[in-house]
Order: C-alpha cells, then structure tokens, then sequence
C-alpha cells in the first residue's frame, strides 16, 4: 500500500521524496485563481482608490514572496531555484483573476510554488479590501476566493 505513496516509508512515516538521482530541466507551471468582489470594491482597486494602498502592486509582491518561499510553509516541498515569475491580474465583471507563472531549473516541478503564488495573492487582494466588503451588518456576502488550480505544466528535458 505505501508503494504508491511517495510521501511515506515503508514504515508508514511521512517522508521527503529524494530527488537526488533526477537530471535537470526546465520546468514551468502556470496556476490561476479568482476572488468575488463587490463593483464598489471592483472601482476602487482599479482607481487606486483603495484606503491601505495599491492593492495590485501590494498582492503581486505578496504572491512573489510566496513563490519564493514555498518550501518554508508546505511540508515536504523542496527548496527549488526559482527563476522568473509573472503574476497578472485581470478585472472581472465581479472579482478579480490572478494567475501566477514560476519557472526554474531543477529537479522538481513547480506547481506548489504556482498555488502558493496565486493563493496568497488573492488573500493579500482580500486583506486590503474586507474593509470595503463589508456590508451594513458586519457580514461579507459576495467576498469567495475560488477556483484555484493549476493550469499549466511542463517539463522539458
């Protein structure tokens, strides 16, 4: 049973999965996200006009330093050279689209670090916004982030 899993030792115990015999390669992973938000809320981002500051600039810088240190915050995630990474924000008629691409050199892929990115983005987008989400009770009814996923992977050998 625990052959198939790459995760855990033939004891049953958690393990990093050794990648040490692998041959490097150009690996590229593309993920993508979205956060519901109000056309109020939508405005201000896009008019700067938000009270904590450039929201944007704010979550992109968020997602990098993300990327960057993904290893730190998921278990068994290796540390890898990550060498460029592009995030992009698109306006949607309710909500905001954030899609993060990594790219490095190595042994492993690049996924955990694309989703890590993305998700850290739209929570940054979050925490500036909730101020101005919040309706008359105290309450957050349209505020979601979802559909967060990979959408791209490659690996050229």
């Amino acid at each position: 049973m625990t052959d198939d899993l790459t995760h855990v030792d033939d004891e049953g115990d958690a393990q990093m999965v050794d990648v040490g015999e692998k041959d490097d390669s150009q690996r590229r992973a593309v993920a993508r996200g979205e956060i519901r938000l109000t056309e109020s809320t939508l405005r201000a981002v896009e008019d700067d006009a938000v009270e904590k500051g450039d929201v944007l600039t704010t979550a992109r810088i968020g997602a990098i330093q993300a990327v960057k240190h993904t290893w730190e915050t998921i278990p068994m995630c290796h540390q890898i050279p990550v060498t460029d990474v592009a995030v992009d924000f698109d306006l949607l008629e309710d909500g905001l689209a954030c899609r993060v691409a990594v790219e490095t050199v190595g042994k492993t892929g690049c996924e955990m670090e694309a989703l890590e990115g993305v998700t850290t983005g739209l929570n940054v987008v979050w925490d500036m916004v909730k101020a101005a989400e919040k309706d008359e009770d105290g309450e957050y009814p349209t505020t979601a982030i979802e559909g967060v996923e990979v959408v791209e992977k490659s690996v050229d050998r």
